[in-house]
């Protein structure tokens, strides 16, 4: 009887841990103006996802990857066509969700995409608890070894790299780290909302706070009761939680007070 009520246990820890991770992620992005990075990562993730599915490897090693080439090649094509950036970002991210679709037929792999693409947060097992608490111990030793660069590059980039900073390390951590997290967070509320969580509890907190610090923890906090409240909601009225965290978070910018 004990197992039957506590079958919601890891769903709601991994919530809130979802929760806690991308928000606190998407303040860095935020503030460094790369939010749109984020959002061609988490879909390019999906080509390593099929692949690493269909050949029964750990998909965090397939996300990973897949993720970190996106990067690359918008990285790549930005230098290409300067002051038309988010074209080039937008194609890669087309591109590479279109491959991970036409992966699942050439592959024959037994992939169900729509909850790839927008979450199965009741089918959580351990190893997406593991896969998460990877990611989050990843954001702590970032912000704990650099959190003054951190800081740094958001307010001034260029005098980051005037001053010697190691800019291109941090970045390319932080690009790590971001793929770590959306991988992490698939689970939750799939490719396609992971952007919305990764946003909107920062947007509503980011005019107000005075420092990196003070808008990670309460964007983190805003993140913990929409995840958890999603979660504990959709269980309540029988719905979809992926879906029902992206709709809440379209609601709490709506009625966000100006």
């Amino acid at each position: 009887m004990a197992e039957l009520d506590l079958w919601w246990l890891t769903p709601l820890i991994l919530a809130l841990l979802i929760g806690l991770i991308c928000p606190a992620t998407g303040s860095l992005l935020i503030t460094q103006r790369r939010i749109l990075l984020a959002n061609l990562m988490a879909h390019s993730v999906l080509p390593g996802l099929i692949l690493a599915l269909a050949f029964e490897f750990d998909p965090t090693i397939g996300g990973l990857i897949s993720g970190l080439l996106g990067a690359l090649l918008a990285e790549r094509l930005n230098q290409r066509f300067k002051g038309r950036e988010e074209g080039a970002m937008n194609t890669v991210l087309a591109g590479f969700t279109a491959l991970g679709v036409l992966m699942v037929p050439l592959l024959q792999a037994r992939v169900d995409l729509e909850t790839l693409l927008f979450g199965d947060l009741l089918a959580a097992n351990e190893a997406d608890l593991i896969r998460t608490a990877v990611a989050t111990v990843a954001l702590l030793l970032l912000l704990s070894l650099s959190y003054s660069d951190l800081v740094f590059l958001g307010v001034d980039p260029d005098g980051a790299v005037a001053a010697k900073r190691p800019v291109s390390r941090i970045r390319f951590t932080a690009i790590v780290i971001t793929a770590l997290v959306v991988i992490s967070a698939i689970t939750a509320v799939g490719i396609v909302l992971v952007i919305a969580l990764l946003c909107a509890p920062v947007l509503v907190h980011v005019d107000r706070c005075l420092s990196l610090r003070g808008l990670m923890l309460r964007s983190a906090g805003t993140g913990l009761l929409l995840c958890g409240g999603g979660m504990m909601l959709a269980v309540v009225a029988d719905l979809p939680p992926g879906p029902l965290i992206g709709v809440l978070c379209v609601g709490l910018l709506l009625f966000k007070r100006p």
